[in-house]
Formats: structure tokens, C-alpha cells, sequence
């Protein structure tokens, strides 16, 4: 039996659990800095990582409390060492570090995207591998052929806006709030359908690569030429929405047919998006394809993905050297599969 704490701060969500390998999920508690950041449009990254500072053992102490956890109950440590902002994870990565040593248990730097992708293997009924993944965050839009943990192919990615990002630049042009997904879902909801019609990026050529920097630049053309008006500003929020859900729509049926696999995980903050579920839902019932979600609570950033991945490696042998590193920019396809 080993309990691990799950330590998650790579951007702007303080995120901490502990995750059993015998009785799953025991407890986890989340701080979202989104009010912090709403007023600049975006996350601003010192206020990010001093935020982290407050939040990070008040959130530890509760969900300690929750678990009915003692330091000696936990048999190891596991936090975000990348990619995301370097202030950050240096947050967390020190937190981490350091209570392993004060709790002389095992710790491990766990990659950010590693943790979405197993987010799924959070809920009952889980994928088998291999599979494909479709990662769709604020900072990563991924086609992942999956053969297990650490055994990672990048198929497609995007060139320049991730997704997520993509979502927040759109919404910020239409005067909407931050985070831009959610708004641009829900003003979605109350437009025309195929009153505009947006290009479809990168769909018309082979490969799985996508990109979203001219789909912004085509809103922003539409809407500064249109009445500006509100219903207007919805109908392009739809178009907006509907491009995109089509053009993942796309790639991950071509990644399918090539990978032949029968499974399609879905994660990442964006994957929370209705529209998406929905299209892919239908895409994979269409195609006898089996596919997974993480709840929504586990689509966004949080400690839980990260202390489950954590556990994988750690009941593998896997622990940090005497020191720790946080990389910011690192890629998925660098991992190693578990010894």
C-alpha cells in the first residue's frame, strides 16, 4: 500500500491530494487564482508563484486533515517539475522537496502533461492501453499515440496557439472574460449557427499538426468589420467554437485510422468544453472507438493527476537525487517508461 501527495503548482492553480493505491482518491482541495489574474487578461507570473506561497500548506494542512493523514502515513511526495512557469514550480518543487526530507519519504518531479493524460485512470472505469490521447490545454495541444506510461509519440501538435490559448486571446478581442474557454462557451450558446463560416486550419493537408493563429486573426477581422453588436459577438463566438471543435474533430480521426487504435482519451483544461465532448463523443460512437474523460473537476489543473502519476513511478523505483529540478519547457516525448 503506498499514500502519495500530490503537489500541483505549474500556473496559476494551487492543487493538492493524496491518492491511495489501494483505496484511490482520499482527499484534494484546489485554489484557482482566476479573480487574481481576470483584471490583466491573463496570468501575470510573479502574482502567480506568490500566490502559490500563501495557498500551498494551508491547502496541504486541509487535505491532510481530510485524508485523516499524519506525516508518517505518507509514503511519498509527488510534484509538478515542469513544463509551466518557472516561479512556480520552483513553488512547489521546494515545498515538496523539503517535506520529503523533514518526512524522510521518496519524492519525484512529475511531468505537467503526464499528469493530464492519466487524469482518466482517476475514474471508475478506466482506459486500457495503448490509446490516443488528444491533450487540449492553455499551453499544449497534443495527439499522443500511447503505448503505456512513459511510452509516448507525438503524432501532432500545434504549430502556435495551443487551443486553450487560443480560446483566451479570441475572448480578450470580444471584450469577454478571462478564462476565455468558458466564456466562449457560454456566450456560444446564444448564436446563430452558420451565420459565419471559419476556416478550418491545416485540415486540407496531410499530417496531424494543427494551428490556431489564423483562426484568431480571422475573428479578429470579422468582428472588426462587423456591426459589433451582442448578438453578432455570439454568432462569432460559435463560429469560433465550432472551427475549432471541427479542425480536433478532424485530426483526431485521421490519428485514429492511422494509429488503428480502439481507445481516445481526452484531456486538459479545454477538454471540458461541451461542444467537444459532444463532437468526439459522436466521432468515437460513429467509429466503435472506446473514449475517456476525466471528471470535470480533474480537466483543469490539479493536484490528483499529478499524485497519481507520481504513485505509477514511484511504486517503479523512481525518486529525486538529492536536489530537484524544475524544467519549464519540456517535452512529453522525453519521458522514460517506469523501469
Amino acid at each position: 500500500m503506498m499514500k502519495v501527495l500530490g503537489i500541483e503548482t505549474s500556473c496559476d492553480e494551487t492543487g493538492i491530494a493524496i491518492y491511495d493505491d489501494q483505496h484511490g482518491l482520499l482527499a484534494e482541495a484546489l485554489y484557482s487564482q482566476i479573480a487574481l489574474h481576470a483584471d490583466y487578461g491573463g496570468v501575470v507570473p510573479e502574482l502567480a508563484s506568490r500566490d502559490h506561497v500563501r495557498r500551498i500548506i494551508p491547502l496541504i494542512q486541509e487535505v491532510m486533515a481530510q485524508a485523516h493523514c499524519q506525516s508518517n502515513d505518507i509514503d511519498g511526495i509527488a510534484y509538478t517539475a515542469g513544463p509551466g512557469l518557472m516561479g512556480a514550480l520552483m513553488v512547489g518543487a521546494a515545498v515538496g522537496r523539503t517535506l520529503a526530507w523533514t518526512w524522510q519519504c521518496p519524492s519525484i518531479g512529475v511531468h505537467h502533461m503526464e499528469g493530464h493524460l492519466l487524469a482518466p485512470m482517476l475514474e471508475e472505469h478506466t482506459p486500457e492501453f495503448p490509446f490516443l490521447a488528444l491533450l487540449v490545454s492553455g499551453g499544449h495541444t497534443l495527439l499522443i499515440d500511447v503505448q503505456a506510461i512513459g511510452q509516448y509519440k507525438i503524432l501532432g501538435e500545434s504549430l502556435d496557439d495551443a487551443v486553450g490559448e487560443a480560446f483566451d486571446k479570441t475572448a480578450k478581442m470580444l471584450g469577454l472574460d478571462y478564462p476565455g474557454g468558458p466564456a466562449i462557451a457560454k456566450l456560444a450558446l446564444k448564436g446563430v449557427r452558420n451565420r459565419y463560416k471559419f476556416p478550418r486550419p491545416m485540415v486540407n493537408r496531410p499530417g496531424l499538426d494543427m494551428s490556431f493563429s489564423g483562426l484568431k486573426t480571422f475573428v479578429l477581422n470579422t468582428w472588426t468589420q462587423s456591426d459589433q453588436s451582442e448578438q453578432t459577438k455570439a454568432d462569432i463566438a460559435y463560429a469560433f467554437e465550432d472551427a475549432v471543435v471541427d479542425t480536433l474533430s478532424i485530426k483526431c480521426k485521421r490519428a485514429l485510422k492511422e494509429t488503428q487504435h480502439s481507445r481516445i482519451v481526452i484531456a486538459g483544461g479545454v477538454s471540458a468544453n461541451e461542444h467537444l465532448r459532444t463532437r468526439l463523443t459522436k466521432l468515437a460512437h460513429d467509429h466503435s472507438i472506446e473514449i475517456f474523460y476525466p471528471k470535470l473537476q480533474f480537466c483543469t489543473d490539479n493536484g490528483a493527476m499529478i499524485a497519481y502519476a507520481g504513485l505509477q513511478r514511484l511504486k517503479a523505483g523512481e525518486h529525486d537525487g538529492k536536489g530537484f529540478q524544475t524544467t519549464p519547457r519540456w517535452p512529453l516525448d522525453q519521458l522514460q517508461a517506469p523501469a
